[in-house]
């Protein structure tokens, strides 16, 4: 390793530990911070993002790049030093055009809208939020225009999440299987009341769905040794390293699926990163490579793996010893029915599998027209209403069910929804890759052996940090690029059992 090469890292890495910094602040704003605290919160985080910023973007970071390129020229393309080179030279081509007082302006900005933000929702108040969402959106846009775009200004924002992808081809991706689920969601419909999920809608108390919750996370792979569980208005995952990853959920004494999916959900996510390489940490290179193969993991785990009646056969009798009296007497194929409920639903956290891509297309379709202007703030509950009709025949009764459920726009992810849905294609396009090397995994899941699938996901995916794009890797491991075929097929057969269709 040459001497430029090993001082730029040294610079990466105390730049990065500013980010993480600031990411302990963000989580203790969302978990324990007091009421009180939200302003000095605010300049904190609006310090921290300066300083990283212009480290970041400095002459001294351009020119060990360039005298770091010069010392690895010639190295293997998967190799740690090429790919540094690499990923931080594109990195530092994006923010370089970002002046350093704006980052901190949409610091600070994010920080004090989060506290607007739960407000609004708790009291169902859209107004109080209305002068904070204009902001962020004029904050979004004057990025959007700061850092180019091929076509539309939505590229510029995709592209901080899902590098390379454009609105045009999510568009497409979305449009090619939107047909086939509104077909199946149709087909389930005519015989919605085959299924009841009532056994999950009893009194749960708090404190038990935390230990089950714990349980089940700790058997599919999460090291609580490396991490813990906390509880937020809106669950997260967020990561001040691979040995310090914390996960967040929320629960719902009435209602067992919120706490035990969400926290699946989430370990899916916090396993990612607690599987990045070792050699990796520190630097720009360590964590997820993009946030839909991001949701690619916690969707496989919440989903293709705990809503699988394999994983039931195992988790049932744990969940009977906790809640003996609400699930005592359930068979498992009532209770693999009940998880599996298809209900067209206000809260897109909660929905279903084949209707939630809906909700996501829903806000896809909202971003855009407020990003290019079609679509105004004020009129973003009435905006949200008609469409949510549109999509799924029913309207919200209030915002905070509707418009103001979500903290993204709070927080300024514009252009973070979309890989929601691209995680959801993603998670059966991986596991049955998996499947195909090892197809004894389902009758692991159903011992509750999980390290075969974990493994393998360590190996494909996890180790690779941000090495390489979401479509490299996704070609690398499954031969092709992103596609809904897989995951089109996995909800048909599924809900075709489910419903007997």
């Amino acid at each position: 390793m040459g001497e430029k090469y090993q001082q730029l890292v040294t610079r990466l890495e105390d730049i990065q530990n500013l980010g993480k910094a600031a990411a302990v602040l963000g989580w203790d704003q969302q978990t324990y911070i007091p009421p009180a605290s939200v302003e000095p919160r605010a300049h904190q985080l609006e310090t921290l993002s300066r300083i990283s910023h212009a480290m970041f973007v400095s002459e001294e970071t351009a020119r060990l790049l360039e005298d770091a390129a010069k010392e690895v020229e010639g190295a293997d393309y998967d190799s740690n030093e090429a790919s540094m080179i690499r990923v931080v030279s594109q990195d530092y081509e994006e923010q370089v055009k970002l002046p350093t007082e704006f980052v901190a302006e949409m610091s600070r900005t994010t920080t004090l809208a989060h506290e607007v933000w739960a407000k609004a929702r708790a009291n169902n108040d859209f107004k109080s939020f209305q002068g904070t969402l204009e902001k962020m959106f004029e904050l979004t846009r004057q990025g959007a225009e700061y850092l180019g775009y091929p076509e539309h200004p939505y590229d510029a924002l995709l592209n901080q999440y899902e590098r390379g992808i454009t609105t045009a081809q999510v568009k497409k991706i979305f449009d090619d299987h939107k047909p086939e689920l509104v077909e199946l969601i149709h087909a389930v419909g005519k015989n919605e009341g085959r299924v009841s999920d009532d056994v999950l809608r009893q009194d749960f108390d708090v404190e038990k769905q935390r230990a089950f919750s714990t349980e089940v996370a700790t058997a599919i792979g999460f090291d609580f040794n490396r991490g813990r569980l906390d509880v937020a208005v809106h669950p997260f995952c967020t990561n001040f390293g691979r040995e310090d990853v914390r996960l967040t959920t929320r629960f719902n004494p009435k209602f067992l699926n919120p706490a035990l999916f969400g926290t699946m959900h989430e370990a899916g996510h916090g396993m990612y990163e607690q599987g990045s390489g070792a050699d990796l940490e520190y630097t720009p290179l360590s964590g997820g490579t993009s946030l839909g193969v991001h949701e690619s993991q916690s969707r496989m785990w919440e989903n293709i793996v705990g809503r699988s009646r394999g994983f039931w056969q195992w988790a049932l009798p744990r969940a009977q010893a906790h809640f003996p009296e609400q699930l005592g007497s359930v068979d498992l194929e009532t209770f693999y029915r009940a998880i599996n409920k298809v209900k067209r639903s206000f809260i897109r956290v909660e929905a279903d599998e084949s209707t939630y891509n809906l909700h996501i297309m829903l806000r896809f379709e909202l971003e855009i027209g407020l990003m290019d202007g079609s679509v105004k703030v004020a009129d973003l509950p009435k905006e949200w209403n008609q469409r949510f009709e549109a999509y799924l025949g029913i309207v919200p009764p209030n915002d905070t069910l509707g418009v103001l459920q979500d903290v993204h726009w709070s927080a300024g992810l514009i252009g973070y929804f979309a890989t929601y849905a691209l995680g959801n294609l993603l998670s059966a396009q991986y596991y049955n890759k998996a499947l195909e090397q090892h197809p004894t995994i389902p009758e692991e899941i159903s011992e509750g052996k999980f390290d075969t699938l974990l493994g393998w996901l360590r190996e494909n995916i996890h180790q690779h940090g941000r090495k390489y794009t979401s479509d490299e890797l996704t070609r690398r491991v499954t031969g092709e690029s992103i596609q809904s075929r897989d995951y089109l097929r996995y909800l048909t057969t599924k809900y075709s059992d489910v419903y007997s269709l």
